[in-house]
């Protein structure tokens, strides 16, 4: 079983509109809702690609209902969420239909009592006992220290499970201190922890900051990763034209999976870019069209770097 941790849970509502523009009166073409957060859109794909997974993190009030009602519904995933007395948050994408360009508003999401945090730590050891990996990932809720992934991290390497990284900021840089197998930021997130824009130098450094393995997300560009065995660029075809919302998430779960079946690094470079080009070619987060991911295995370029 593979184990996602989304302590910022959100329900993700995308509305499609012809054009985006400012100070004007749009009509929707389109409305979808999913459960959302970084963590529950890894585990959706993880699913669809056969693995095992159980989520977990907080959910409260009538939007954390709504997300698991979804969940329940999402064949291959258990919902191990804590109930909280705050509310989900809701996440709204906007997709402008002319440009394929997405404006996101997040809410900042409930607020955890030390009670409530208390309690999610000790079902998190709970889980750790039959995981074969985890995933940490997302923004922290008001109310949780910001060192809370450090501390997740330590607990995940005492028990001997992988664990995966994927924040930015001060929860970072603080959960890197704590040795996490990968780590998965983006170009803006790594130069913030680094101080450096140029992506071979910054993977090599956060590997210094106590990171086992670096993998740099460049957007259209692909992957940059640092690791143990090697370091490697990955790249798509060409540019995918779609809403990438979500794209960095299948890219977890195609870093998770390989880790899980213990593929050799180019090949998890390859599922991850492949995964995170297929999900942009899809309509929401947490799916990716399949017919496109099974072409783009056999496009991907894997290259020494």
């Amino acid at each position: 079983m593979i184990l996602t941790v989304t302590l910022n849970t959100a329900l993700d509502i995308t509305y499609r509109v012809r054009a985006l523009r400012p100070h004007s009166t749009h009509r929707v073409s389109e409305v979808t809702e999913r459960p959302g957060g970084k963590g529950l859109n890894v585990a959706r794909v993880l699913a669809a690609l056969g693995h095992e997974v159980t989520v977990t993190g907080f959910t409260g009030g009538a939007t954390g209902r709504v997300v698991q009602d979804q969940l329940t519904a999402t064949p291959g995933v258990m919902d191990a969420l804590l109930p909280v007395t705050g509310p989900t948050r809701r996440t709204i994408a906007v997709v402008d239909e002319q440009t394929g360009d997405t404006t996101q508003l997040n809410e900042p999401g409930p607020t955890i009592t030390s009670a409530e945090w208390s309690g999610f730590q000790t079902a998190y050891e709970d889980l750790l006992t039959s995981a074969s990996a985890v995933a940490l990932c997302g923004s922290l809720p008001p109310g949780v220290p910001v060192g809370a992934y450090a501390g997740l991290v330590r607990t995940a390497r005492a028990a001997g499970v992988p664990v995966l990284l994927d924040t930015a900021g001060e929860a970072l840089r603080r959960g890197v201190a704590a040795r996490p197998d990968i780590i998965k930021p983006n170009a803006d997130e790594l130069a913030e922890l680094t101080g450096s824009h140029e992506p071979l130098r910054a993977t090599e450094d956060a590997r210094r900051r106590g990171a086992r393995a670096v993998i740099a997300s460049l957007g259209r560009e692909g992957l940059h990763a640092a690791t143990p065995e090697g370091r490697w660029r990955a790249t798509p075809p060409g540019h995918v034209h779609g809403n990438p919302t979500g794209a960095g998430d299948s890219a977890v779960a195609g870093l998770l999976s390989g880790l899980v079946e213990d593929l050799p690094w180019p090949d998890r470079l390859t599922r991850a870019v492949a995964l995170s080009a297929a999900t942009v070619r899809s309509a929401t987060a947490g799916d990716f069209d399949r017919e496109a991911y099974e072409k783009l295995l056999a496009q991907v370029s894997v290259t020494a770097a």
